[in-house]
């Protein structure tokens, strides 16, 4: 009969399971990111990306700015994907490898990430205003021009050259992830 050595590792797994179990992965915009770049003009500092998109993904009907969900729907688009890391993390734990656990948790973090940014990339209705066509197209923005020329032109309005989420980018870059113990 061969010779098993019998490893005993059962600290080790529950100590990765603890590790794994006390963690969240969280995907949005950080309160504590760094503050947007301020305009121009030298008046009041703009709104941290935090504030800017929970008001884009709730929408201010006071202000006149529709609801823009991007942050919701684009985690909820990779849901699967993630599920699947956040398994393949459950799996390295039981396995005692703590490090592929959180390698799989930062790869479940990425994966919605990257769908969030791909989401504002994509053009979220409704499309936006011609004042605020008018105000990008004054700060050179193309396809804010070229939307206006589209819409003079007796085009329906469209998300295609002027992303209603995207103009400086600030907004889109801010999106990430972090994981963290649970509070």
């Amino acid at each position: 009969m061969p010779d098993f050595i019998k490893i005993d590792n059962l600290a080790k797994v529950l100590q990765a399971i603890n590790d794994l179990a006390g963690k969240d992965v969280l995907v949005g915009i950080p309160d504590s990111a760094p503050e947007r770049e301020p305009d121009d003009d030298g008046g009041m500092p703009p709104p941290s990306n935090a504030v800017i998109g929970y008001m884009q993904e709730t929408g201010m009907p006071e202000h006149n700015v529709p609801a823009r969900p991007f942050l919701v729907p684009g985690v909820a688009s990779v849901q699967d994907k993630v599920a699947s890391r956040l398994g393949k993390a459950a799996e390295a734990v039981l396995n005692g490898d703590k490090s592929g656990a959180e390698s799989q948790m930062g790869r479940a973090g990425l994966e919605a990430q990257n769908a969030v940014r791909a989401r504002i990339n994509s053009g979220i209705g409704p499309a936006l205003s011609e004042a605020t066509l008018r105000q990008r197209a004054r700060r050179g923005r193309k396809g804010a021009a070229l939307e206006l020329e589209r819409r003079a032109g007796g085009m329906e309005p469209s998300t295609e050259y002027a992303k209603p989420l995207v103009d400086t980018g600030q907004l889109r870059n801010s999106i990430t992830y972090v994981i963290r113990k649970k509070s």
